[in-house]
């Protein structure tokens, strides 16, 4: 079962991500790099140009990135002359052509995401699996406006959100630009308690760094 994003989880990115490193968050939240990721991401959260100026950015000083185990010219790649390779036999388990997985839900499916939000199967094809789920409350807005521009995310308004695909209408729900999602995510916050978790967030990144000298 996925482990959804709680609050507090999303206050310390929200306080914290800018400036830590991969390792510091994956370390304090107990969860996988691409799950940070995501939710960074889905919360509009960038690394800051301090943060990129650090040698934990892996960049050079002239903001580059670190090509210290890139191939080098004349290196071989270890898999060169196997395009196309398999292992003789491995063609009976492959799907024919237009075969769909016995698990595969049909389209018009709904489910609740990790994060609690209700969402619909509106495809079947190949691909990243959030094209073929989308959220509700989003094609409530997209089937009235059409599609989200860029930089843009569809959200509930305050007070509004709800799992119930009757209640979930064009009344309820907004489109904002990501960094006004941050914003008003600052601003639920408050100055104070942002100060607070970058306090923390400063103490543990201070805690591992001490942990990493003993060590070395």
């Amino acid at each position: 079962m996925r482990r959804g994003w709680t609050r507090d989880e999303d206050n310390y990115l929200l306080a914290n991500y800018a400036d830590s490193t991969p390792q510091e968050l994956e370390d304090y939240l107990k969860r996988s790099r691409p799950s940070i990721y995501q939710r960074a991401t889905a919360l509009g959260l960038k690394k800051s140009a301090h943060y990129f100026a650090t040698a934990a950015a892996g960049r050079f000083g002239d903001g580059t990135k670190n090509n210290g185990h890139r191939f080098k010219p004349g290196n071989a790649p270890w898999n060169r002359g196997f395009r196309g390779w398999y292992a003789e036999g491995a063609e009976k388990t492959w799907f024919k052509k237009g075969q769909r997985s016995p698990t595969t839900v049909p389209i018009g499916s709904l489910r609740i995401s990790k994060d609690g939000l209700l969402q619909r199967k509106i495809s079947n094809d190949a691909g990243s699996n959030s094209q073929r789920w989308r959220s509700v409350h989003e094609l409530v807005w997209v089937e009235t406006n059409g599609p989200v521009p860029p930089g843009h995310i569809v959200i509930f308004k305050p007070g509004m959100k709800t799992i119930d695909p009757e209640q979930i209408t064009i009344d309820k729900v907004e489109c904002i630009s990501r960094a006004e999602n941050a914003r008003r995510n600052h601003q639920r916050l408050g100055a104070d308690l942002i100060r607070l978790y970058q306090i923390k967030g400063a103490i543990t990144r201070q805690v591992n760094r001490i942990n990493r000298e003993q060590k070395s």
